[in-house]
């Protein structure tokens, strides 16, 4: 069965999330954050196998910029810098579909690895 395509993408600034439905009726809102720490570029999934690279500090990212890619996918631009990878269709969907668990997943493995959603925050002391 073919994936459905997005028949309708906005991105709302102020609460930082993509919403997206897709031709079979469903809405997925998909938060910044998670779009960025699920990017499905090399720089996060990994080459090959291995492990995706667990991102952290994000819990404040914005989106500067999305655009289409072909018929088939977003780039998007993230306000840290990184804009590899691109999300198509069948990726949000995923995303969407699956995401209080790929999210259950995440949070748990930061929790494992001793990581942050909230970027670290330097203390300066004067003498």
């Amino acid at each position: 069965m073919a994936t459905p395509t997005p028949t309708h993408i906005h991105y709302h600034k102020q609460s930082r999330e993509l919403a997206l439905t897709f031709s079979d009726g469903q809405s997925f809102r998909l938060s910044a954050e998670y779009l960025r720490v699920h990017s499905p570029s090399a720089e996060v999934r990994g080459h090959g196998m291995q492990v995706p690279i667990l991102q952290y500090g994000k819990k404040d990212v914005r989106v500067n910029n999305i655009e289409g890619a072909g018929n088939y996918a977003l780039k998007i631009a993230f306000d840290d810098g990184h804009d590899t990878g691109l999300y198509t269709w069948e990726y949000l969907y995923n995303l969407g579909k699956n995401h209080d668990e790929l999210w259950q997943m995440y949070l748990d493995r930061l929790e494992k690895e001793g990581q942050k959603r909230e970027t670290a925050t330097i203390q300066i002391h004067q003498l």
